[in-house]
């Protein structure tokens, strides 16, 4: 009888401790890849029909899709909401709430969540990009601007095998996500050719104050998305 008391005491304490949040550093499913002043970001990857913890999202950030998804997205004191996102689905989600993603699907739903770490600051400042919209488009290739938040901003690039993306000059850092597998070369201005191979979620920080080509000297399409600051 006792043991049979002491159970359902125990009942309350155990459903408090199910629903901890836990900070997003410590979410077993997040995987911290990169983090400096600018970002910190996470390769995320959640098993067939498992869920992650409750965790906290305390910056706004931007997240990257790799492959389909369907999940069940439940944010804590909302009812859940379901949701389907396409490989390469980039999307951007204001910070400072807790919440559960429960894979529905029965493939690993994996992406790259990367928190904005000057968001209150960026927040205030006027964007400092001339065009916050728009596609370009060359021999080969298009890159389209996705979205501008926090005055950061995001876009996709698409190159075909032997594609050049024109020369540009990037005068501060940028984020690169691989959407595909990725066999480049950038011909950085007074440098020379630099090669570069990535699989599907890799990350990579790219200091800013130089000019480029980039082409796609592999064998297939090659799909990226760049998050610029």
């Amino acid at each position: 009888m006792k043991r049979l008391l002491l159970f359902f005491l125990l009942i309350p304490f155990l459903a408090a401790q199910s629903a901890t949040e836990v900070e997003i550093t410590s979410e077993p499913s997040h995987h911290l890849a990169i983090q400096n002043e600018y970002v910190r970001a996470f390769k995320v990857e959640v098993a067939p029909q498992a869920s992650t913890l409750m965790h906290q999202h305390r910056h706004d950030y931007v997240f990257v899709t790799l492959g389909d998804a369907h999940i069940s997205n439940e944010v804590e004191g909302k009812p859940p909401a379901d949701v389907k996102l396409a490989d390469g689905d980039t999307r951007f989600a204001a910070g400072n709430f807790a919440h559960i993603a429960k894979n529905l699907s029965d493939q690993p739903f994996r992406n790259v969540t990367i928190e904005l770490m000057q968001d209150e600051k960026l927040r205030q400042t006027p964007s400092h990009w001339p065009e916050d919209s728009g596609e370009k488009t060359f021999a080969g290739g298009r890159s389209k601007i996705l979205f501008v938040k926090d005055g950061v901003r995001v876009s996709e690039v698409n190159l075909e095998p032997g594609a050049v993306v024109p020369s540009h000059h990037h005068n501060g850092p940028h984020l690169l996500v691989a959407l595909s597998d990725l066999d480049l070369r950038s011909d950085v201005e007074g440098v020379g050719p630099l090669p570069g191979k990535f699989k599907p979620g890799d990350v990579k920080w790219v200091p800013g104050g130089f000019t480029h080509t980039l082409t796609n000297v592999g064998k297939s399409p090659a799909r990226l998305v760049t998050v610029e600051f």
